[in-house]
């Protein structure tokens, strides 16, 4: 496994995250067939930590908080709280009642203590903000987490999915006042969803923030021929939403990432996960992880470096698309309804 830092800290991390949105109780409010549950999960997690992997990414309103509950059980069981890097985010909607959800000071201190309850420790490392709160003044935001952080509730911070003029306005508020700074930007990124380059990419270069994509194969588009399916892509709403099945610029793509793997001999998974490390400004793909083989190709990844003509191969058939992956509900203002 190769090892960096989290953007400008100390924290050390795997270039490897094991995603943990796939393990939950779906009978908690997360709908996919996909979902695995503690039992099953058990093997991914062990695979990860035998292969190096140090980094696991969950959130609080995944599986209802289920997807919590079985990585923090899995890594008390098998690993060194020392030595793995835990992260979690909280904006999302946990009630459809006021206040339970969003990015103001009382939800935050709400839901890193209820993330706590549920993962079973005293602190995560990777405090992030799962979306941008347009109810809340940016500073109340900042500024509660970093009292969270100088809390010891949280080690660092970190964003996720944001335009770059909300990101630069966050870490220049941070900034004035003498409050902890974002280290870290969770975004989609993938071979078909790349308009993170235009502005969020050269941003974080620019403000030396790591990058941790999620859905880097595109909720598995890039792992398999056009046209064919599986369990998730018939029932996962959110990944039909994002990437269109009639896309035929997506199709382009996903035949060129085909033929890169034809001529390497290498799944289409590790070639279309080997494509962010041609970014600079990439840390650790966040991967998801469901079947035997998944770890596996995604680590292959690390070994493989793309040349110049491959990554123009799997770059060339893009075609710009309107932002996605930023929106998320928000809780109720004017009244309780019973979801």
């Amino acid at each position: 496994m190769q090892f960096t830092r989290l953007g400008p800290s100390g924290l050390a991390v795997s270039r490897l995250c094991l995603g943990c949105m796939s393990y939950g109780d779906t009978s908690k409010g997360w709908h996919g067939d996909w979902l695995l549950d503690e039992e099953a999960a058990r093997p991914f997690f062990r695979e990860a930590l035998e292969a190096g992997i140090n980094f696991f990414d969950t959130a609080n309103i995944y599986s209802g908080g289920t997807s919590e509950e079985i990585t923090g059980k899995l890594l008390k069981e098998m690993a060194r709280r020392d030595e793995i890097v835990v992260a979690t985010k909280a904006f999302g909607v946990w009630r459809n009642a006021p206040n339970c959800g969003g990015l103001s000071r009382k939800a935050l201190f709400q839901a890193i203590d209820d993330s706590l309850t549920r993962l079973g420790m005293d602190h995560v490392d990777l405090f992030q903000i799962h979306r941008w709160d347009d109810r809340t003044p940016i500073a109340e935001t900042m500024e509660a987490l970093h009292d969270i952080v100088k809390a010891g509730k949280a080690r660092y911070i970190g964003a996720s999915s944001m335009f770059a003029w909300q990101f630069a306005r966050a870490q220049e508020t941070a900034r004035a006042n003498g409050w902890t700074l974002f280290i870290s930007m969770q975004n989609q990124l993938n071979l078909l969803y790349r308009e993170e380059e235009r502005e969020m990419l050269p941003l974080c270069g620019a403000e030396g923030v790591g990058v941790i994509p999620w859905s880097p194969l595109a909720r598995g588009r890039l792992t398999r021929p056009w046209g064919t399916s599986t369990v998730r892509s018939e029932t996962d709403a959110v990944g039909k939403a994002l990437y269109k099945a009639e896309d035929e610029a997506d199709r382009a793509v996903v035949d060129a990432v085909e033929a890169v793997a034809a001529a390497r001999g290498a799944p289409m998974a590790t070639i279309g996960l080997a494509w962010h490390f041609t970014k600079p400004q990439v840390t650790a793909p966040i991967i998801g992880a469901t079947r035997p083989q998944h770890i596996a190709d995604a680590v292959r990844a690390l070994d493989i470096t793309l040349s110049p003509e491959e990554t123009a191969s799997l770059e060339a058939p893009y075609r710009p698309k309107f932002p996605t992956g930023m929106g998320m509900p928000m809780p109720a203002m004017d009244k309780v309804s019973v979801i």
